[in-house]
């Protein structure tokens, strides 16, 4: 079965993980965040240590560390996060990336550019606070 649209696995778990990070009164380890999310916890380590990179967490060895935001969930948009594990997103009017189309009219309609923008501004407008309601 064919997906018109997908998020990568690790966009997935990173935005995830902040959500329930976010709703957490502790911090959280990568193997329960692994189990909540049904991901390996090889990868969600990977994720969040790139998210700790890029300063959205604190993180905490031992057996009683884990992650921790560091700042607060209405000052993170889901957009920051999503582009911290896949870099920006570029909207293009071609979905082939052609800078020159064989026909006089896109076939698509600009369809892709049209989803692509409306994507990219949902995560814009939605801050993390919005996902703990």
């Amino acid at each position: 079965m064919s997906k018109i649209f997908t998020l990568s696995e690790a966009g997935s778990i990173a935005i995830h993980s902040m959500v329930l990070i976010a709703r957490s009164n502790d911090s959280l380890n990568v193997i329960k965040i692994a189990e909540l999310t049904g991901s390996s916890k090889h990868h969600v380590a990977k994720v969040l240590q790139r998210l700790a990179k890029e300063d959205f967490l604190d993180s905490n060895r031992g057996p009683h560390g884990g992650f921790r935001l560091k700042r607060s969930p209405d000052q993170i948009s889901l957009l920051e996060i999503y582009e911290a594990i896949e870099g920006k997103i570029i909207v293009t009017d071609c979905p082939m990336d052609n800078s020159k189309c064989p026909f006089d009219k896109c076939i698509m309609e600009n369809t892709i550019s049209t989803m692509a923008t409306e994507f990219k501004n949902y995560l814009d407008t939605q801050k993390l606070s919005d996902c703990l309601e």
